[in-house]
C-alpha cells in the first residue's frame, strides 16, 4: 500500500496521532480512534505486571470512558498486524469502522475492512 498522504485528511490525522503515541512512549504500538462525533483518542500499548492492553484496546477504552457513541475509524502503528483482541475491541464499539494499519514511518500497510 502507500503512505498516509493518500488517505482522507481525517484518517491521516489518526495515523499521525497513533505514530506520535508510539514514538512518545517507546511502546510496541500506538493507536488512535475517531469517534462518530469527530473526537480523537490516542494511546500506546500498556505492558504492566497487572495490566496488558494493546494500543487499539487502550484507545477504544479511552473513547468509551469519554462517552464515545461509536467509531468512524481506527488506526494502529505496529511492526506487524493487529491481533484479534485488538480488532474485537474496535468491533465491539462499531462493527463498521475500518482499521488502518501503518508502520513506524506512517506508511499504510493495510486497511482492514469492516467485518
Amino acid at each position: 500500500m502507500s503512505g498516509s498522504e493518500d488517505l482522507d485528511p481525517e484518517d491521516a490525522k489518526i495515523v499521525t496521532l497513533a505514530r506520535s503515541s508510539r514514538a512518545r512512549t517507546g511502546a510496541a504500538e500506538g493507536a488512535a480512534v475517531r469517534d462518530s462525533d469527530g473526537r480523537t483518542y490516542a494511546a500506546a500499548s500498556v505492558d504492566l505486571p497487572s495490566l496488558r492492553l494493546t494500543a487499539l484496546q487502550a484507545a477504544v477504552a479511552a473513547a468509551v470512558s469519554s462517552g464515545a457513541p461509536g467509531l468512524e475509524a481506527a488506526a494502529v502503528v505496529t511492526d506487524g498486524q493487529p491481533d484479534e483482541a485488538s480488532l474485537a475491541a474496535v468491533r465491539d464499539l462499531t462493527a463498521s469502522a475500518p482499521v488502518i494499519v501503518a508502520n513506524a514511518k506512517g506508511e499504510v500497510t493495510n486497511v482492514l475492512a469492516p467485518a
